[in-house]
């Protein structure tokens, strides 16, 4: 062995110390590559990245193959370090040669090539994963008796290989990617992103029409109030009741009472027919905005009336609500903040309290508690524990509340100020 010429031992030393690098760096790059973005290009048809995709599949096999390789090579570093040494100097010098061999393969060896592996785990993964493919056909025999003897091991401690790792994101995480991706996505679509991601806990109370704001007809008043009703209405569809909201006929496409009134031939029984015609959906309160959207789909449906447990109405929504929980307020009006939203010249604003405060939160970007009451009105009883008389001022939070105007143990309106 003391015949091996120095220049070769130090070339192979150096060959052990790139192939250690080699294997500490994809090492790295393999076990942090972005899953999903692999994923990605492997349904795009890069056969590096099914390669990888499919190393990644049995990781005991791949740390089986990384660990075989780097042992061998850190093993025979130290081999060729001791003959190198001995052959240029005496026993005396195995010591500092070993520290010497030590520095040198924690910097080249392992710390540069694992730092460049995090750094740039895209680009290593894809392309050593053509190495490893052929590494792990031709050393499989061992590989696999390794892997018996560890997983034999592991199985005493109630681990098994077949307990793959579980990629899959939760809303949270999704979440965190939407928020995290500013320079890709803009914030309008980002918004829209977490909003719909926001659909499954958010329910269709959270947005719904109050009982007592429902907009509708009573078959049973003068046929010149209904007229009236009918010409001032801003909607395409009204609910048509009989005594009581919770004795519902059916709903009125105001298009068809249009043509029909056009025609001269509109009168309260045909009105009571045309609103037959079409009945009335219901859902149960509690249902999220995700399961309602879906319901809105298969029933070809754009209004649903809202239901308690006893059967009694509760409120009312529409699809456009739905749509305005994801991309927003729908108005043609820039200038103007909301129906029930009223800005004064000293920066207060006036609010009707059938608000949802869902929507007041969105139009005036606060944060008003939402986890409880959903209108202003709720808030302001939770709060007070009693019905307040015009004029009462509490605050909430951050926010100033003034009480404007009581109306049947209500509160109908009242003026909000932030404090600053």
């Amino acid at each position: 062995m003391n015949d091996i010429p120095v220049g070769l031992l130090l070339l192979a030393v150096l060959l052990l110390i790139v192939i250690c690098a080699f294997f500490a760096s994809t090492e790295t790059a393999l076990m942090s590559i972005n899953r999903y973005r692999l994923r990605h290009q492997a349904q795009l048809g890069n056969r590096s990245a099914k390669l990888t995709e499919r190393l990644l599949t049995k990781p005991d096999r791949l740390i089986g193959v990384i660990l075989l390789g780097s042992t061998f090579a850190n093993v025979g570093i130290a081999t060729l370090t001791t003959l190198l040494t001995l052959q240029l100097y005496d026993e005396s010098g195995l010591l500092v040669a070993s520290g010497a061999a030590s520095i040198l393969m924690f910097i080249f060896g392992e710390l540069a090539p694992k730092t460049f592996g995090a750094l740039h785990p895209q680009r290593l993964a894809l392309a050593s994963s053509w190495i490893y493919i052929v590494l792990d056909k031709l050393l499989y025999p061992v590989i696999w008796c390794a892997n018996f003897a560890a997983n034999n091991l592991l199985r005493l401690f109630g681990v098994t290989s077949q307990q793959a790792g579980n990629h899959s994101l939760s809303t949270d995480e999704i979440r965190t990617i939407v928020a995290e991706a500013s320079n890709l996505i803009s914030k309008n679509h980002q918004r829209m992103l977490v909003s719909i991601l926001d659909l499954e806990k958010t329910t269709v109370e959270d947005i719904m029409i109050p009982r007592n704001n429902i907009a509708a007809i009573n078959a049973a008043d003068e046929w010149d109030d209904i007229l009236e009703q009918l010409r001032s209405s801003t909607h395409t569809r009204l609910p048509v009741y009989q005594d009581t909201l919770d004795n519902i006929i059916g709903i009125l496409h105001l298009k068809t009472v249009a043509q029909n009134l056009a025609h001269g031939d509109l009168d309260k029984d045909t009105l009571i027919s045309l609103a037959k015609s079409r009945e009335a959906f219901y859902v149960p309160a509690g249902t999220s905005l995700n399961t309602q959207l879906h319901n809105f789909q298969i029933n070809r449906r754009r209004i649903a009336l809202i239901v308690n447990e006893y059967g009694d109405i509760q409120g009312l929504i529409t699809l456009e609500d739905l749509l305005e929980e994801i991309v927003g307020e729908f108005t043609t009006d820039t200038a103007t903040l909301h129906r029930d939203i009223h800005q004064e010249a000293n920066g207060s604003f006036v609010v009707s309290g059938s608000i949802n405060l869902r929507t007041l939160n969105r139009r005036l970007g606060w944060t008003l508690p939402t986890d409880g009451p959903r209108t202003l009105n709720g808030l302001i009883f939770e709060h007070l524990e009693s019905i307040p008389e015009p004029g009462t001022s509490l605050k909430l939070g951050n926010y100033a509340i003034e009480i404007i105007q009581i109306v049947d143990n209500v509160v109908k309106m009242a003026r909000l100020k932030a404090l600053v």
